[in-house]
């Protein structure tokens, strides 16, 4: 079911972490420009809540007949996510323009884009289920 809520917020989600591991150092230094680029117009515009780069370590949290705790985040995934920015003021269109705009993109890195939720949609669907349940 989906929520007709939603905010205004975009979150893009910044997949794969060895896009940079076959360029040479003048490549990396040509992408790295015009990603500071990219996110310093981003910020001027105030398109930019939030951003942040991801540790290369985590633990994932899972129910398999019972908790476990596995090695993250990379335990079962080959497309890790390094990193993030939070979008304001932006709709999903144009968080899809933004995104395609990212610079390691012919690399290999990929970018996720997700609109925010104003309510987790699993919550609001529960909520739905139970006020429609017979006592």
């Amino acid at each position: 079911m989906k929520s007709t809520q939603t905010t205004t917020e975009q979150l893009l989600l910044f997949r794969g972490t060895h896009w940079h591991k076959s360029l040479s150092p003048e490549e990396l230094q040509n992408v790295m420009s015009q990603w500071t680029a990219w996110f310093d117009r981003l910020i001027e515009q105030g398109k930019i809540k939030s951003a942040h780069p991801l540790m290369d370590e985590g633990k994932i949290v899972a129910w398999k007949k019972g908790q476990t705790v596995a090695d993250g985040p990379f335990a079962e995934s080959k497309e890790a996510i390094g990193g993030y920015f939070l979008l304001q003021m932006t709709e999903f269109d144009e968080a899809l323009e933004i995104a395609k705009e990212c610079p390691a993109l012919k690399y290999g890195m990929m970018v996720e884009v997700r609109p925010v939720a104003g309510l987790c949609p699993a919550l609001h669907s529960v909520h739905t289920q139970l006020a429609h349940a017979t006592p």
